[in-house]
């Protein structure tokens, strides 16, 4: 089990998990309903995907690689992949962090309408890609 890196480093994903669990229960509002949906949608994409909390409090999670992160912020619960440049959009979900090389994210604001298939679609695009090397 992969150690993570933050304030309140677990020392296992089964931490990293009750710590997510925290953070969702902590938001207690659209952000917390939004966050634990995402996460739904993640582990039904990928069984396999490994939950971390790194950088002082960010839920991630990884396979092979980090997939995504869920940033929560006042207005916006913000999921960033880490290789969002290379994968496939057909959806168009990414509406953030668009003029990079590397990332792109998808910035979820209170009353959106989230495409579950879709954001499944490139979490197992992330998957393939973290896998392909």
């Amino acid at each position: 089990m992969k150690k993570s890196t933050g304030a309140k480093a677990p020392a296992s994903d089964v931490a990293a998990s009750q710590l997510i669990d925290e953070r969702i229960q902590e938001l207690a509002d659209w952000r917390g309903e939004t966050l634990a949906k995402v996460r739904k949608l993640i582990h039904e994409a990928d069984p396999q995907v490994v939950e971390e909390w790194k950088w002082r409090g960010v839920p991630t999670w990884s396979h092979a690689g980090i997939l995504c992160t869920g940033e929560t912020y006042k207005a916006a619960v913000k999921l960033t992949f880490a290789k969002g440049a290379s994968l496939p959009d057909p959806k168009g979900l990414f509406n953030a962090s668009l003029d990079g090389n590397t990332r792109r994210a998808i910035d979820i604001h209170e009353g959106d309408k989230l495409d579950g298939k879709a954001l499944q679609a490139l979490i197992r695009a992330a998957v393939a890609l973290n896998t392909s090397k």
